[in-house]
C-alpha cells in the first residue's frame, strides 16, 4: 500500500526523495522518503499581493494538464502549496491553451531534456515529405499556428517548422545539444517570424462587423483601400482567409488572391458533387 500511495502522488506531480544506506544505495530496508521543500514550496519570505494571487491562479489555470511542461506543472504545484486551486476560474471562465498536433508533445519534451529529434516534414508542392534532424530549442504559437524553432543539424542553421506539417512520429534520439542553446531562444523565433511578416503584406478589402473584422483587425494597417495586413506564410494564409468567406476580399498579391480563389472553388465543387451524389 505504501509503494501504490507513492506511485500516486508522483502521479500527481508530488516529487519523493528516497534516502537509502549511503554504504549500499541498494538496500531499502531501512529507507527513508522526504518531499523536498525547495521543490513543491515557495520561499518563505516570499509574498503575494491579492491582485498577484489572481494572476498566478490564472495563469496556472491556462495550460492543459497534456500541454504543460515540467516547469509549467512545478509552478503549479507551487501555487497551489499557498492554498490557491489553480484550476478554478476567477471570473466566471478561464483561457485555456491546449494542442492538437501529436508532435508537440515529443519536441516539448525534447528541448526539456536538450535531445535532438528527427521527422518527416512536407512543404507546400512538394510530393513527399523530407526527414530533419533538428536541435529543438522553442514551441511558439504564432498567427494560431505552433511552430518549433531551433537549429537544422543538416543544414546548420536556424530554422522554424510549423508542426501541422509534420508527418508521422517525431523520433527524440539520444543525442544532446549544449542548453545555452535555448537561452533567449522564444525571442529569436518570435522576431524571425515578425521579420518575415513584415516582408509580406496583403492588401485585403474586410467586410466591417463580420468576424474576419475582428480577428483581421487586430494586425491589419487601415489604408485608403481596404486593409494592409503582414503574413508569414501564403499557404496558411489562403487558409485563413478562405475560412471568412465572402467577408474578406484579396486585391493584393496576386498569388494570394489565387490561392484563396483555388481553395474557395474546391470547396464549392466537393459541395456540389455531393449534392449531385
Amino acid at each position: 500500500m505504501f509503494e501504490r500511495d507513492k506511485d500516486e502522488l508522483r502521479t500527481l506531480g508530488v516529487p519523493i526523495e528516497t534516502i537509502g544506506d549511503s554504504s549500499d544505495p541498494n538496500d531499502l530496508r531501512e529507507a527513508r522518503y522526504r518531499i523536498p521543500k525547495a521543490e513543491y514550496d515557495l520561499p518563505a519570505d516570499l509574498e503575494f499581493s491579492a491582485a498577484e494571487l489572481a494572476v498566478l491562479r490564472l495563469a496556472g489555470s491556462v495550460w492543459s494538464a497534456e500541454s504543460s511542461s515540467a516547469d509549467a506543472q512545478a509552478g503549479v504545484r507551487k501555487i497551489r502549496a499557498l492554498g490557491i486551486d489553480g484550476d478554478e476560474p476567477i471570473i466566471g471562465f478561464a483561457p485555456r491553451i491546449t494542442t492538437r498536433e501529436e508532435s508537440f508533445a515529443p519536441l516539448q519534451n525534447a528541448i526539456e531534456t536538450c535531445r535532438i529529434v528527427t521527422f518527416e516534414y512536407l512543404k507546400p508542392g512538394e510530393q513527399s515529405p523530407r526527414r530533419r534532424q533538428m536541435e529543438p530549442l522553442a514551441l511558439l504559437d504564432y498567427e494560431a499556428r505552433w511552430h518549433v524553432y531551433g537549429i537544422d543539424v543538416d543544414a546548420d542553421d536556424e530554422r522554424t517548422f510549423l508542426l501541422s506539417r509534420i508527418i508521422g512520429a517525431v523520433t527524440v534520439t539520444k543525442k544532446t545539444f549544449d542548453p545555452g542553446l535555448r537561452d533567449g531562444a522564444g525571442d529569436r523565433a518570435l522576431a524571425g517570424l515578425e521579420a518575415v511578416a513584415a516582408r509580406n503584406t496583403a492588401l485585403l478589402e474586410i467586410t466591417p462587423g463580420t468576424e474576419a473584422a475582428l480577428r483581421l483587425g487586430r494586425r491589419a494597417t487601415a489604408e485608403v483601400q481596404g486593409f494592409s495586413v503582414p503574413f508569414v506564410d501564403v499557404h496558411i494564409f489562403a487558409d485563413e482567409i478562405a475560412s471568412y468567406g465572402p467577408e474578406v476580399r484579396v486585391v493584393e498579391p496576386e498569388l494570394l488572391r489565387d490561392a484563396v480563389v483555388a481553395r474557395l472553388t474546391a470547396i464549392v465543387a466537393t459541395h456540389s458533387g455531393g449534392a449531385e451524389s
